[in-house]
């Protein structure tokens, strides 16, 4: 198949969302984009990164330009007083960022509800990644270098900001069955055969040649 086709990763944290995906990516030889996606955004609007950054996939934040600036093309902070960005405003341009990579290119993209976003696209494959919560522990303590209570705390946090933020924006809901093509436990085969599940899944879902 010639056309470009599209692979969304939704995730809990510490399911290895983000490893998966490099590899899969990798091994597919397309475009990853992760973190990535607050670079590109901030280049097309001309806004400091950090607002990016401080709304990522949160459903309630909203700031005055004036706390962070926006840039110029030599990175220099203009101040404008008093205008207001809400998530919708933000939330549409990195859409707009997303569905312009779609278009170019067959990429991998990490949350931020890009399955919604790209519900249109004809070679779209959603996935949603979960784990056994020992081993999300696990995980996110060996990441971050921290104990198991901080541990517990930040994916108790992070998950309600990223169920918040899909179920406002897309209205559906994040993690149910039905809002995915696939969802997986990576605890069952572990980071590196469910990286190899997947990609044998999308050959297939895009009949890809060898």
């Amino acid at each position: 198949m010639k056309e470009n086709y599209i692979i969304t990763i939704g995730r809990q944290l510490g399911s290895g969302g983000r490893e998966i995906g490099l590899k899969l990516a990798e091994s597919l030889g397309i475009s990853f984009y992760d973190k990535e996606l607050i670079r590109l955004a901030s280049e097309k609007s001309g806004l400091n990164e950090k607002v990016f950054e401080s709304a990522d996939e949160k459903k309630r934040f909203n700031i005055f330009w004036g706390l962070f600036g926006v840039h110029s093309s030599t990175q220099t902070p203009e101040i404008y007083s008093g205008y207001y960005l809400s998530n919708e405003t933000l939330f549409k341009i990195q859409s707009d960022v997303i569905r312009s990579l779609a278009e170019k290119k067959s990429c991998l993209f990490v949350g931020r509800c890009a399955d919604y976003i790209l519900k249109d696209h004809p070679n779209l494959l959603s996935i949603f990644l979960n784990a056994d919560l020992d081993d999300r522990i696990g995980r996110v303590m060996h990441i971050h270098g921290i104990n198991e209570k901080q541990a517990r705390e930040r994916i108790d946090k992070t998950d309600k900001q990223r169920e918040s933020y899909y179920n406002y924006f897309s209205s559906k809901l994040w993690g149910a069955a039905g809002s995915y093509h696939l969802c997986i436990n990576t605890s069952v085969l572990g980071i590196e055969e469910t990286t190899d599940f997947i990609k044998c899944f999308a050959e297939k879902r895009f009949r890809l040649t060898h």
